[in-house]
């Protein structure tokens, strides 16, 4: 047999393991974490339910009548906000609010992958709708998030590389949040996609505080007269 004949059955071999090695990791994957056998390192979040770790601590949020002793009702309004900024700010929140059509996700708030697009009403191109993967619950044993409503939000709430009190005038732009103030509160208190960023699963960090603490701070900013960082 001539090297180059040995040489050739050797690369068959490997790539016949290879392509087994590849077959049995989609298996063994499933549904829920097909995306994983096919992307991998794309989900770095996400871990089995044998080696799943209890939750993280929720980080303190501050309460509204911490505010109270600020006498002065606009910095008071605007250090309500700044607090509230925590959680807009957080990748919970973040990640559904990108600079392009295309989502992010991780706390690192990387690009996500597989390559999904916003679609016209921001919840997925026709050919992947966010639903396709996305359930109504999040799916533990992959670690994939899942709400009901799970969409982007709109282009023009795109929050992400921008400062603080940018993002505030844009969630009192109706033209921009198309939401009134009064929309704009109970969608911040009530909104069960937004109450998701306090029950991320797998092993996500969780918003900061809760979504009815969050609600009361944009509530009393709200009623202080709405200011906004500069």
């Amino acid at each position: 047999m001539s090297w180059r004949a040995s040489a050739f059955g050797n690369l068959r071999r490997r790539l016949k393991v290879g392509l087994l090695s590849i077959f049995g990791l989609i298996l063994a994957a499933g549904a829920g974490g097909l995306a994983y056998a096919l992307y991998p390192g794309t989900m770095p979040q996400t871990l089995s339910i044998e080696t799943k770790l209890q939750s993280a601590e929720v980080e303190r949020l501050r309460r509204a009548d911490d505010f109270a002793a600020i006498a002065d009702l606009n910095e008071r309004s605007g250090a309500l906000f700044e607090e509230a900024g925590r959680v807009i700010q957080h990748p919970r929140c973040m990640n559904c609010h990108p600079q392009t059509d295309r989502p992010t996700q991780t706390d690192a708030m990387r690009a996500h992958a597989p390559w999904v697009t916003r679609g016209l009403d921001g919840g997925g191109a026709a050919t992947l709708r966010c639903s396709t993967c996305h359930g109504e619950t999040n799916f533990e044993p992959s670690g994939v998030p899942g709400n009901p409503a799970w969409m982007l939000a709109p282009i023009e709430m795109a929050w992400q590389g921008k400062r603080l009190g940018d993002i505030c005038r844009q969630l009192l732009d109706p033209a921009r949040s198309h939401m009134t103030r009064e929309e704009l509160l109970h969608h911040m208190t009530k909104d069960g996609l937004v109450g998701w960023a306090w029950h991320p699963g797998a092993d996500r960090t969780p918003a900061p505080g809760t979504q009815a603490q969050f609600g009361a701070l944009i509530k009393a900013w709200l009623e202080t007269g709405a200011e906004c960082p500069q």
